[in-house]
């Protein structure tokens, strides 16, 4: 595994362009940090400190963080499909199997650095969010500061789905332009689905069928928070409230999802001709 991965990494770093978006991918969620000492001045009569309205209180810091940085998991996207993109590109996939690499062992090798880069992304995720809420929580208990460390988790696999996704489609398509193009064609196609079938049914079941699509279901593994924080504000507002918890059920089918599109990476690799 780390022979793969090794060999993975120094393909990047010798690449200028994917340094840059490995570098940016990586420096983009410190914003976060930056959202926490935001001011925000109502018509000059008074200031807003988002750090000071305790929506930086454990446990609910672990759920903001990483919906936010969540959205910044398109830089690394696009180095995921150049990836593929490059190999093809510069002929240096074919060079690759010459030199002993196997098919199988060549996709394992990029989905050992999606998994690399994802985990390297949650633990700096769960380090800016312990600083975070460390300085501004007014609650400190262990028991409080660890309860919604799951959000981690589902950022974990969040990041390793929605990259596999990436990785198939620069599989699918050899270029990284129509790659990320297919992401925008695939969310067209969700919606489109979704409002066939609710069309037929009513829109609570058209819902739940709607969870098994791919980018939906990686998209309800964390839910926007700004509902959880109305309420935390607003207890009465009892018709605010949601589920935004992660259930084991959402991660199961993230990695099914996960598994699946590693599996068809293979099998079009297996079966193109170089």
């Amino acid at each position: 595994m780390l022979r793969l991965l090794n060999l993975e990494l120094q393909k990047l770093l010798l690449n200028r362009t994917s340094k840059i978006l490995i570098f940016t991918s990586f420096v983009l969620p410190f914003f976060v940090i930056l959202l926490s000492s935001l001011k925000i001045n109502v018509f000059g009569f008074f200031t807003l400190e988002l750090g000071e309205l305790g929506v930086f209180n454990f446990p609910i810091i672990w759920h903001l963080t990483t919906f936010f940085a969540s959205q910044f998991k398109f830089f690394f996207a696009i180095v995921v499909v150049s990836m593929i993109g490059n190999e093809y590109s510069n002929k240096t996939i074919k060079q690759n199997l010459i030199d002993g690499l196997s098919k199988k062992e060549f996709i394992l090798s990029k989905f050992y650095t999606i998994v690399f880069f994802s985990l390297v992304s949650t633990v700096l995720i769960g380090l800016i969010s312990l600083c975070i809420g460390l300085y501004y929580s007014s609650y400190t208990e262990p028991a409080l500061i660890f309860r919604g460390v799951e959000f981690l988790l589902a950022y974990f696999v969040k990041l390793i789905g929605f990259f596999s996704l990436c990785l198939f489609f620069g599989m699918l398509v050899k270029r990284s332009a129509f790659a990320l193009a297919f992401l925008f064609i695939l969310f067209i196609v969700e919606w489109i689905l979704f409002g066939l079938i609710s069309w037929q049914s009513d829109v609570t079941f058209s819902g739940k069928i709607q969870n098994f699509f791919p980018l939906k279901s990686m998209y309800k593994l964390i839910d926007q928070p700004f509902q959880r924080i109305a309420i935390s504000k607003f207890p009465d507002k009892a018709e605010l409230a949601y589920d935004y918890a992660v259930h084991w059920y959402e991660i199961g089918i993230v990695l099914c999802w996960t598994a699946l599109f590693i599996f068809l990476s293979f099998r079009l690799l297996k079966k193109r001709d170089l």
